[in-house]
């Protein structure tokens, strides 16, 4: 039984939006000037003048280069160098003549991953209690 000041106050649905589960690989994670210095073994001052950048530091971005080991693409001078490991194996092996290069990226579960599975897992089963809420409200109101 509805009580009167429900009677004035338009009805809810609800609707609970499909599971998105995406079939789409992860990027692939960025090496680092660090990374990258390991795995070509070179020095830290050779990778970065190895490197597709502006010796003055003024332009970003800058053109593709063949002949360099080229980063992806910057918002600021102030972001760090990052490198995609295609890149790097190109280079490795086109530039410096490297016959059988082998990047392998691993990733270490960080705090953070942590923290978001166990968001996702709350907002799944916070998603199933409200579809047996609202199973439980339509059947209360065929009943009704």
């Amino acid at each position: 039984m509805e009580r009167p000041e429900d009677q004035n106050r338009p009805r809810e649905e609800f609707t609970l939006a499909p599971e998105v589960e995406t079939s789409e690989p992860l990027p692939e994670p960025l090496l680092s000037i660090d990374d990258v210095q390991r795995v070509l073994q070179r020095s830290r001052a050779t990778i970065y003048r190895y490197t597709n950048t502006d010796p003055k530091g003024k332009r970003l971005n800058l053109p593709y280069n063949p002949h360099k080991l080229n980063p992806e693409h910057r918002l600021s001078l102030r972001d760090p160098l990052q490198f995609h490991p295609a890149e790097v194996a190109r280079y490795a092996q086109d530039v410096l003549k490297i016959r059988n290069v082998n990047i392998e990226v691993v990733q270490n579960p960080s705090e953070t991953d942590d923290v978001l599975k166990a968001i996702l897992e709350e907002l799944r089963g916070i998603r199933q209690l409200l579809g047996e809420w609202a199973e439980d409200r339509a059947a209360r109101r065929e009943k009704g």
